[in-house]
């Protein structure tokens, strides 16, 4: 199963930032984009990829060891940027984000101590993404509105395990599907 390790926004930000998006959408060429679908919006901070059935328990039990062993730190989400010259537009993080980067160091280990097989280290960057393009698009509108939006600050308390299943359907504009195969709490071992 194709998995990563993540940050999800709790309800009431999700629901923040899409009054947001949805001012987005408005914009002028708004079109081009492959918005995310809601259900999408996360904090990547390990892809895993394609994982073995059999490494998947592991895994786990190195993602909850890695939640125990850090606390419960505050996030919200802020601005915005774009990677790709306009092939990906985001939302990014303010806060604690010291943190942020040691959970994605952490969880990129715990993939290489459960064996799953990785590809090149990236320096971690959080950004959530609100959309794509398969061509760059002149983002910069959508970077100006954004450069306003904050979101109310939130703890982070959990870690996931998020499946993605990929479309299958060859339908223009399908999303992928998201689905949380395991929380761990943080701060679980203080």
């Amino acid at each position: 199963m194709r998995l990563f390790a993540a940050v999800v926004p709790p309800e009431d930000v999700s629901r923040e930032l899409a009054v947001e998006v949805e001012e987005l959408r408005r914009l002028p060429g708004a079109d081009a984009l492959r918005w995310t679908g809601r259900p999408g919006w996360h904090f990547t901070l390990a892809f895993y990829g394609e994982v073995d059935d059999e490494l998947v328990p592991e895994l786990t039990a190195c993602l909850e060891r890695v939640a125990s062993r850090t606390g419960p730190f505050e996030l919200a989400l802020c601005g915005g940027g774009q990677f790709g010259h306009g092939r990906a537009l985001w939302t990014g993080a303010d806060g604690d984000l010291r943190t942020l980067r040691l959970l994605a160091d952490r969880t990129e280990a715990a993939g290489r101590k459960a064996g799953v097989a990785r590809g090149e280290h990236r320096r971690y960057k959080a950004h959530l993404t609100l959309a794509r393009s398969r061509t760059g698009v002149d983002v910069r509108p959508y970077l100006e509105a954004l450069g306003g939006f904050r979101s109310r600050a939130w703890t982070v308390g959990e870690l996931a395990l998020v499946r993605s299943n990929l479309p299958r359907s060859g339908v223009p504009g399908e999303q992928p599907r998201y689905e949380v195969v395991g929380r761990s709490p943080l701060g679980a071992a203080g």
